[in-house]
């Protein structure tokens, strides 16, 4: 059998193994409900994300006959499957956050008006969807069992952590100096209102570099597309292994370093 067989065999077999079965997955949901929604989620799509790439990387070998294809392939899917879920990751955080600012107005209102913390924070709870209410909801456990909301603010995973852990932290701030905890609160509500209005003024300003970052990257291939309609065979030379499918792989990475390079300068200035 010659190696352009014997790779793709060899990367089918890898993805059939890697394919966990239904009840694996359902392990895996359990096992990390507890910890937070988007890590369940992750946990349980990686293994079959793996065994889809290794399948997909069989069927491009067969029909190309050709590494390189391949690799470069990869290199792209990865850097667009990142983008994804940063966009996705950005998006999440900004919903739980909104949440948690309804949910602190709620907080805040009862506890002007004299309720205890944890009928406050199951209130708070009642106004917010998972997973934050469930954190509210961990807070007004502890509250009624004597402890501290503090510790069930300090002990939140998931893109709203820092924002749970600035509550937990004026709460502490309450409880050890005797201060108004309701003012207290919608201090934070406000600190987390105008970083959210900074953000979106941020991102606003940094969308045309990165429209201007992707319209670079996709320029190559307008090249080799009009090269192809003036009959020059780009495809074929990038295809046909040798020197076009170094050229094909190199190309692809710098384009790639390109996108990631744009991503990380314009998330440090929003961050």
């Amino acid at each position: 059998m010659t190696t352009t067989v014997v790779v793709p065999l060899l990367l089918l077999g890898a993805a059939l193994a890697l394919l966990p079965p239904a009840g694996a997955l359902r392990r895996i949901r359990t096992r990390t409900a507890s910890r937070s929604v988007r890590a369940t989620g992750a946990a349980g799509r990686r293994p079959v994300a793996v065994a889809a790439i290794a399948a997909l990387a069989t069927v491009l070998i067969v029909v190309s006959g050709s590494v390189a294809v391949v690799v470069a392939a990869l290199l792209v899917g990865a850097t667009a499957h990142g983008r994804i879920a940063r966009a996705r990751a950005d998006r999440e955080r900004i919903a739980q956050v909104a949440a948690v600012q309804a949910g602190l107005d709620t907080l805040a209102a009862e506890l002007t008006v004299g309720a205890h913390p944890a009928a406050a924070c199951a209130a708070a709870a009642d106004e917010c969807a998972p997973p934050v209410a469930e954190v509210f909801r961990t807070a007004a456990a502890r509250a009624r069992l004597g402890g501290s909301a503090a510790q069930g603010f300090r002990g939140a995973r998931g893109p709203a952590a820092e924002a749970f852990e600035r509550i937990a932290a004026v709460w502490l701030v309450a409880d050890r100096h005797g201060l108004a905890l309701a003012e207290l609160l919608q201090a934070v509500r406000a600190d987390l209102q105008g970083r959210a209005r900074f953000r979106r003024r941020t991102e606003a300003g940094l969308a045309g570099a990165r429209a201007t970052a992707a319209v670079l990257a996709g320029l190559p291939v307008v090249g080799v597309g009009l090269g192809q309609l003036m009959g020059a065979s780009p495809w074929r030379v990038l295809l046909g292994g040798g020197v076009g499918g170094v050229l094909l792989v190199v190309g692809s990475a710098l384009a790639c370093a390109g996108l990631f390079w744009t991503d990380r300068i314009t998330r440090r200035v929003v961050s």
